[in-house]
């Protein structure tokens, strides 16, 4: 699925206040955290994540990891902060056209 620039800019203010709710160490996109992600996805569908690995392209990559495994969106990436979206069973969030 792909975002459009008005489902972006929705997304990202739903996510705005919100708190990481994954943090990402040094091990990076570890078995246990890709679970604890997909786990959050399934209840939450935007999940804020806290990247904690090395530089910006290492951090871009685990993003890309992350949303490859898991087939959500990125949404958004600023400094060490990073925003995916993937729609539940029976979504709760409903986009803008």
């Amino acid at each position: 699925m792909s975002l459009t620039g008005k489902q972006r800019h929705f997304l990202r203010g739903l996510a705005h206040h919100s708190k990481p709710i994954v943090t990402l160490g040094d091990a990076g996109a570890t078995a246990s955290v890709m679970a604890e992600i997909e786990q959050a996805l399934d209840h939450h569908e935007l999940v804020k994540l806290k990247l904690r690995v090395g530089d910006r392209q290492a951090r871009r990559e685990a993003l890309e990891k992350i949303c490859g495994e898991t087939k959500a969106d990125a949404v958004q990436e600023i400094g060490q902060m990073a925003v995916i979206y993937r729609p539940g069973k029976d979504p709760k969030i409903k986009l803008p056209a």
